[in-house]
Formats: C-alpha cells, structure tokens, sequence
C-alpha cells in the first residue's frame, strides 16, 4: 500500500529523504510558465512540510506528454538520467515528486521508463501527496493504473480537440491563437468556454491594411517593422516586438481576408475581412504584396534606408547587365560608378535629374505609359473589380460541386454529383478561372504609386510633391523608397563611357533608358556576366526621355 509522508519517517526509519521535484503543463499561450510554477510551489511546501531537502527541480513548459507529442520533453529525459546516474548514497533515500501522476506521463511507455529507473535506483514516487515504493507489486498496480487512467484521459482529450476541430472547421470559425487585428467574445457553450464570434480589432486592426499598404508603395520592411515598433497601439499581444519574420507571417496570412486554412486550403471564414481588404481592389492589394513577398528575385529587408536613387538598380553599359552601378564619392563630390571593373561614372546628381526628368515626361505621355502598363485601358479599378468577382464566383462554384460530389445521399442512394459530372464541370471551369486569374495578376502588378502618376494631370506633383498654396493643399513627394520602385517598374538605366573626356553635358548615347514593353528593359540584373552587353535601343531612347533639355555636365568617362 502506497504511504502518508508524514509516517514516510516511521517506514524508513534514520534515513534523510532528498527529493526531486518536476513539473509540465501542456499548454501555456502567454509563455509564463504559471501552471508549472504553481506545481513547483506545491512540491517545495510538500517537502518543506515534512523536513526533505530539495536536490534539484525539473520542469517542462508548454509540452505534452501523451503518445501523440511531437516534441520532447528535455527535463523528463534529464529526470531519468539524475535517477539513473545518480549513485546512492547510505542513509539517504530520494523521492520524485510531482504534482499528480499525469504531470508525468499519458503515455503508458513513459511511464515504464520512470518505474524501471525508480525501481532500479530505490527511488520513491510521490504524486497527490502519497508516497509509492516500486518495489513492491501493490505500488506497481496502483500506479500502473493510475498510468492507463492517464493515457485514457490523454486520448479523451486529443478525441475532443479533433472533433472540435472538425466542428469549427466546417462551419469557418477561428480556432487556435488570436491573430494579431482581431478580437474575439466568448461564451459558455454546453459547458465549454467557445469563441462565439472575431471581428476586426478597431485598434490593431488598421495596422495590418496600412502594413500592406506600406509594402505595396515600394517601401521597405525595414522602415515597416520600425514603424510599427514605434506606435503603441500596434503592440502585439504577447509584448514582443515586430521582427522582419512576424511580420512578413502578417503579411502573408489570408485569415485577414476573411478566409480559413484547413488541410492545406483556403476556405471562406465567419469572420470578416480586414478593413480595405474586403472589396475586390482590397484583394488586388494583397495579391500583389504577396507576389512581390514570395518573389525569390527580390529583396525587400534592406540593413538601413536607401541613400541613393540609382544604386544597383542602374546597369554599366560597358560591362553587361550583370554589373550595376553604386555610389561612391571623388574629392567630396558623389558619383555614380560601375560596381565591378569601374568602366564607366557619372556625377550622381547630374544622372539623377536625367533619369527623373525623362520619367516625369514619359508619365506625362499618358498614352504611351498607359500602353506599357496597363494594356487593358485605363478603367483599372472596373477592370480589377471584375475579375476578382469572377474568380470568386468560379471558385465557389468549384468548392461546391467538389463538396456534392463527396457528400452521400441515402435516400437517392448515390452521391449528390456524380464524379464524371464534377469532372465535366471542371474541365469547363478550370480554364476560365485561369485565364481570370493571369488578368487580375497583369492589372493588379499596377501598384498604387505608378496609378497615381498614370492618373495625375501632371505627374511632375506626383513625382516632386507641391508645397501649399491659396486654394490647394500641400502635396507630399514620393520617398526615395518609392521612387525607385518605380524606375525599377519601368525603365531600365544604362551608363555608357563619355565620348570624351572633360565633356560638360550628357551627349546622346551616354545615358540610355529602355521602358517597360520595348527592347532592352530588364526588370533584375543577370546573375552571371554575359559575353556581350546585352543589346539596347540607341541613342534615341535617351534623347527622347528629357522633357525640359537638361542638358548637365556630365564626367569624364573612365
């Protein structure tokens, strides 16, 4: 028969006790260890109360200990080797303590390894305040038993979890941790605690559209994860600061759409979307921000902001499209030079007016930068809203057919759509759907900034800001961030040697733009050196850039 440690003393007579504590919780969200920490407290007053001295503690946080576990419990596995290592002592008798037996095992295997390791080293088990003694076989059923009833408990609940999974699946609720813009209310249902409804937080909430709005105007993550840093309603719920990988998870994560993920689909979600994220041009944003997020070719974290408009971004013409330009400074005066062989350099700020003028006046064409850009017209929003109701529409139709064509009808005696019918429906859909979906992705790479300049009257305020006036209000200039995301959208930079040195302008041929749509515009730099430089338009693609004849100095070439 197990024994009461307050008569341990009488059963081992002149004996000094020394215990072990351990503890786990399977689940603790905030990361506070509190559960264990109570477990902990229970086992110190235990020994206090009956005069054992505590050698060590052990604990396990946030990690079961059921046979369906797929972590390892790392203090469970020291336990054992203290118990297995540790060399007996005369007149010193130990004893594991916990605070019931499940806190141990619910899995009968690990409890084999604890009697075995007990029962070789002469350890007691203590759990619920009782003492067992493995070596006797009444001690060794009791706890055997408790072991099963344990597991039993542990399958009990994984049976639940699943079925509430299931549940919540198929009806779209939220299941698992809160996302981050959310809310949630919950309420007792059939004796259990449920989240009846989420909803958009009105605090958080606007953050995660104004993140992906920030990503999509060309700025950079690092600016975005300072920003959000530094506001105090975008805290997160665990008090944890934004880093480049939680945040890119934000952004990435079709919840806030309004959507669901089970067994690797996205499913529609009885929450709402986001704010801005709800309508068709909502979605349109999302899209793009995750093509640019997951694009491999791009990189979007930079260590700190940009300093310069053309830097690897702008190609040497001399070299091929492998070799970029990068700032660099002569004498206090800053330039622009190729990276690799230093074949060719300009004066940064001279390149600098010659590409942004002939950007403003290729803008200011709008025919022609409508033409490259957005080839279906200028009705982008009516084209997008379209689009995106026609593959929710296809998709839906899909979702519902697949679902008829696994769901049995007992009175019919057959399924409620045949699989050849599902099949004709899908080889009628699929394509459709696919062709809707490679439009909304040609209209939506149109990011808000390249709208705003195709749509201004003069594109030079878009571009150059305005201060405020009688009757106008201020209006700001892109940042460099978003300036050069649109250069890299629609033209392509390449510098040539100057014909001669001392030369004072831009002579034609020195600077050549190639736009989006035509000969030459490259998009990201080739990842190896090419025999040749890669074939451009002549010098009237440059010439044809300046608007208002600028006509710098330019430096002498190398």
């Amino acid at each position: 028969m197990p024994y009461d440690p307050s008569y341990l003393h009488l059963v081992f007579p002149d004996t000094q006790f020394e215990a072990w504590l351990y503890g786990r919780a399977s689940r603790d969200p905030n990361k506070r260890g509190d559960s264990v920490k109570d477990q902990l407290d229970a086992g110190r007053a235990l020994c206090t109360a009956h005069g054992w001295h505590v050698a060590e503690e052990f604990k396990d946080v946030n990690l079961s200990a059921s046979r369906h576990a797929t972590r390892a419990r790392d203090d469970f596995e020291e336990l054992l080797e203290a118990i297995e290592d540790t060399p007996t002592q005369p007149g010193v008798t130990r004893i594991v303590v916990a605070y019931e037996a499940s806190r141990y095992y619910r899995d009968l295997e690990a409890y084999v390894q604890l009697r075995r390791a007990c029962l070789n080293a002469g350890v007691l088990l203590c759990y619920k305040g009782t003492v067992y003694d493995l070596s006797r076989s009444d001690d060794r059923r009791a706890t055997a038993m408790d072991a099963i009833n344990a597991e039993g408990e542990a399958d009990d609940i994984r049976d639940r979890n699943l079925r509430t999974a299931a549940r919540t699946s198929a009806a779209g609720d939220p299941h698992g941790r809160l996302l981050f813009g959310y809310s949630r209310d919950y309420d007792v249902v059939n004796g259990q605690l449920r989240c009846i409804r989420q909803y958009e937080n009105a605090t958080t909430g606007p953050f995660v559209y104004r993140s992906l709005l920030h990503v999509d105007q060309g700025r950079s993550m690092g600016s975005l994860i300072r920003w959000l840093n530094g506001e105090p309603d975008a805290m997160r719920a665990d008090g944890m600061p934004w880093t480049t990988r939680n945040v890119r998870l934000m952004l990435l994560n079709r919840a806030y759409l309004g959507e669901r993920k089970n067994k690797g689909s996205w499913t529609p979600a009885s929450w709402p979307a986001i704010k801005g994220l709800d309508t068709p041009a909502g979605r349109a944003l999302f899209n793009r921000v995750t093509a640019k997020l997951t694009d491999p070719g791009r990189r979007l974290h930079r260590g700190s902001e940009v300093a310069h408009l053309l830097s690897l971004i702008a190609y040497c013409g001399e070299c091929g499209d492998h070799a970029l330009l990068a700032g660099a400074q002569s004498e206090g005066v800053p330039y622009m030079r190729c990276r690799g062989k230093s074949n060719a350099n300009i004066r940064e700020d001279w390149l600098d007016a010659y590409v942004e003028e002939a950007i403003i006046a290729w803008f200011a064409d709008k025919r022609r930068a409508t033409s490259a850009l957005v080839a279906q017209g200028d009705d982008t929003e009516e084209q997008i809203t379209t689009a995106q109701r026609r593959i929710n529409a296809f998709e839906e139709q899909l979702r519902e057919a697949r679902q008829q064509a696994e769901e049995y009808d007992d009175e019919m005696g057959r399924f409620k759509l045949s699989a050849s019918s599902l099949a004709s429906m899908e080889l009628r859909l699929l394509p459709k759907l696919e062709a809707e979906r490679k439009k909304l992705q040609g209209l939506t790479g149109v990011s808000p900034v390249i709208l705003a300049l195709l749509n201004a009257p003069d594109p030079e305020v878009v571009w150059n800001g305005r201060p405020a006036t009688m009757g106008q209000d201020a209006v700001p200039a892109l940042t460099l961030e978003q300036k050069r995301e649109v250069i890299k959208a629609v033209v392509t930079v390449r510098l040539y040697k100057a014909p001669r040195r001392g030369a004072r302008r831009i002579e034609p041929g020195r600077v050549r733009l190639s736009w989006v749509g035509e000969p030459g515009f490259r998009d990201r730099p080739l990842r190896a050196p090419e025999t040749a430089p890669a074939p451009v338009p002549g010098p009237r693609a440059a010439s044809s850039g300046t608007s208002k004849g600028f006509r710098a100095g330019a430096a002498g070439g190398a």
